[in-house]
Formats: structure tokens, sequence, C-alpha cells
């Protein structure tokens, strides 16, 4: 059910895993539209790459990303040139990509129906019946009101938000620990960072790095929010606001994009790459209560994937790195059972890992982490060890072990294990500098004139 990145993928997995398998997609859409989760990292560049193999499609589509920036501000920014910054010198080593989701999508969709996979589309599914161990009953309805009923030994969800499985059977919970939300569009007009035009105006700032800022994922930061700046193939560049609800929250006024735009320039480097763009009209999106997770991620013939089981935050991008462990152990899972071997143990396995990788991801990652992200030495620090340890524990292992090592997810698996504790430990650590920071009022003051990179 779905058929974008996560249903496709699972498909050609399984596809490739057992060319007899029959398999049939129920996507809801004619076409895909544009979605967030555009900015890869490096497990979910290995997944599309070497994978899925969308080398060339990703060179010729997308854009070749260079890494991440972060721009900081207090009292003392007025310029670009005054905000600290911290970001790579030089170009990336391992590659990763943005990408146009709707482009990214059809190509996987358009992957997996090649390699024999049916595609019913566009209809939605009406209703999900679940037999533990049975057959297994999903009934759909099309744009003419035409109804149909499939059955199969196994149904994945992976109808992304909607949860359906998740909603349906009471297992959708949401992550009340961190009530973030988000506000983002598509821009067209926003300044080239690497141009002529700001190397003229700001000199010093151009030199600073020797690689691209324009493809970077550049982030804002302000206390308790930061933006994504993210080019898209063809000028059109995607641009977003998450924030921490206990702490800030949009500013008011009418209509989304006036507020997007009034949050957006409240930070200098904002206001001047922002200064002559426009957002796209019916492309303005708002969500609130964005972390959630099932409490149930398979059971005897079913499974979640991608956002269809859990979503944590978009920072650091983690969205597509989610999508990769989750297809990968489902279609390991599926194939595993429908030739036999012991399901139980192989269900409960599956069950527990991704609810410890998700409880470790958070835990490790993202409590409390909008105290201190806008808080230039806090992050800095931070950065550089929650990259390294990224690098350690994770980005590691499908280069040691091979594909095999995306069925076991991130600090689940042993070799991530004590990476994660040693960022949980000291993310809680910053969260804790960070508040006392705030009380004793000097929260921020690197924020202008350092450059890290």
């Amino acid at each position: 059910m779905g058929g974008a990145l996560s249903g496709g993928a699972t498909a050609t997995l399984l596809r490739r895993r057992n060319p007899k398998l029959k398999i049939l997609i129920i996507e809801r859409s004619a076409e895909f539209k544009r979605r967030v989760g555009e900015a890869t990292v490096e497990i979910s560049s290995y997944f599309l790459t070497r994978v899925l193999g969308l080398t060339e499609h990703l060179h010729e589509k997308h854009i070749a990303k260079q890494g991440l920036r972060f721009w900081f501000q207090n009292q003392e920014t007025k310029t670009i040139e005054d905000c600290s910054e911290t970001g790579p010198a030089f170009n990336a080593r391992i590659g990763s990509f943005q990408v146009d989701r709707s482009v990214l999508d059809e190509k996987v969709l358009a992957n997996a129906v090649a390699s024999g996979v049916q595609l019913l589309r566009p209809v939605r599914v009406k209703d999900i019946v679940l037999a533990e161990g049975g057959v297994q009953t999903v009934t759909w309805i099309d744009d003419d009101g035409r109804e149909g009923t499939e059955t199969a030994r196994w149904v994945v969800d992976a109808s992304g938000v909607n949860a359906l499985l998740a909603r349906k059977n009471g297992w959708y919970m949401t992550n009340t620990e961190h009530p973030i939300a988000a506000c983002w569009s598509r821009w067209s007009g926003v300044k080239n960072w690497d141009s002529l035009e700001l190397a003229a105006k700001f000199p010093q700032w151009a030199r600073r790095t020797k690689t691209f800022r324009y493809t970077a994922t550049n982030h804002l930061t302000g206390l308790g929010w930061w933006a994504w700046i993210i080019p898209l193939k063809g000028g059109d560049v995607s641009v977003g606001v998450v924030f921490d609800q206990r702490i800030t929250d949009l500013p008011e006024g009418a209509g989304l994009g006036p507020r997007l735009r009034e949050m957006l320039t409240s930070h200098p480097v904002g206001a001047e790459i922002m200064a002559d763009a426009t957002w796209h009209e019916g492309d303005v999106h708002f969500r609130r209560n964005l972390a959630y997770r099932s409490s149930t991620f398979a059971g005897k013939g079913f499974a979640l994937v991608g956002d269809a089981a859990a979503f944590m935050d978009p920072f650091y991008s983690p969205g597509m790195d989610w999508i990769t462990y989750t297809t990968n152990a489902t279609a390991a899972l599926i194939d595993d059972c429908l030739r036999g071997k012991p399901a139980a143990i192989r269900i409960e396995r599956h069950n527990e890992r991704f609810r410890t990788s998700y409880e470790r991801w958070f835990k490790a990652i993202y409590t409390d982490k909008y105290f201190y992200m806008a808080d230039q030495e806090l992050m800095t620090l931070a950065f550089r060890l929650d990259l390294n340890l990224y690098y350690l524990g994770v980005v590691t292992q499908p280069y040691k072990h091979g594909i095999a090592a995306l069925e076991r997810p991130s600090f689940a698996s042993k070799e991530s294990k004590l990476p994660g504790r040693f960022i949980s430990h000291y993310n809680r650590r910053f969260a804790a500098i960070a508040r006392d920071r705030l009380r004793r009022g000097v929260w921020g003051r690197t924020n202008a004139h350092h450059h890290t990179m």
C-alpha cells in the first residue's frame, strides 16, 4: 500500500530476493507530488546508489550535495558576514544528493514495475483486514467509485504519514516528548550562495570556504527553531522551518506564506538569501506534532515501512535512512517467512530492533536538542561529535559488511550501540548547559564572527 520510495523499494527488494513472487502496489496518486525529505545522507545515498542502482539517475536528475552548513545569529549580527558559520571547507568525501522526491519516487516505482511488480493506480485503500498468519484483505476504491478487493499472504504499509495500519489498529503513538511542528514550501528567486553578487558584496565571507555553499543543506538557526534551504534541479529551492512548540511558534499573521517569510527573514542570512524570493502559491504546508511511531512494526502477514512506521525529526535528514532500514529489514523478514523459516522469532526480533532503534535514535540525537542547536559553541561541538560517531557506528557498517548491514537499524546493532550511548550522554549535557546559559543570559554568545570550517 503506497508506491513511493518506501513501497517501490520494498517491492523491488522482494522481487530481487525471489523473482517468483507476485507483488501488487496500490498507489493513491495519479502522479507523485513534491514532498519534503529531499536531502540524503550517507546511509540513504549508499542505499539509492549501491542497492537500488540509481547512481546515473541521481547525477542526471538531481543535485550532488556538499554537506551541511549552519548559520547562527544574535543581537550583534546585522549582515550575513556577521553571522557565525559552521560547515565544510572542502567538497564532501562520500557522495550524497539533494533530490526532487516526486522525480525520485516515480523512478523507483517505474523500476519496480519493470522488474515484474504489478501496479494499481490511482486508487485509494478503503479498508484492510488483517488475519495473523492467514490471508490479508485490502479493499480499494477509485475516483469513479469502482471498488475492488485484493488478497495476499503479506501486506506492506508504505502509506507514509497516513500510517494506515498504525492508525486503524491503535498502534499510532505521538511522541509527546518532542512536540515539533513544521512549515515549508518550494520557492523561486532564492539567491545563489556562490554568486558573483554576494562575493562582491561580502568578499571575506565568500573566501572563507573552498567548496560550494549553494548545493549544501544550509540551516538557519534561532532559539527553538531551524530552517532548511535545499536547492532542487531546475532552480526551485525547498525551504522550511521546524520549531519546538515548547519554545517558540511561527510569527502571528494572516496566511502561512507571509508567516514563513517573516520567520526566515528574522535571521540576517535569511534576509539576504531570501530577499527576492517568492513562495509557490498552493505549495505552502504546515504540520504539528511531527514525531510519532507505531507500537508494532510487523506481524505474521503484515509490516510497516518508512513513515508509515515512524518519524522522528527532519533535522540531519534521517527520513531516508529510516526508509533504508525498514525496507531492507522488511524484505528480508517477508522472504524468510515465505521460505518457511520460523516466523515468530523473526517477527519478534524485527519489532524489538525497530522499537529499540527509534527510542535510542531519538534519545541520542533529538531529545531537547532545540534548546542548544542555535548556540554556535554547543551546536558546533555537537555537530562534530554527531558526525564522527555517525560514521563510526553507522556509515561504516554497509561499507564493511555489505547490503546485509542495512537490515540492522541504527543504534539497535552492537556496532552502533556504544556510539549511540555516547551521543545520548553529551546531548543531555549540552541541553542542560543551554538551559543554564539561557538563565544566565549568556546563551548564543559566540553566534557572531565565529567561523568553523
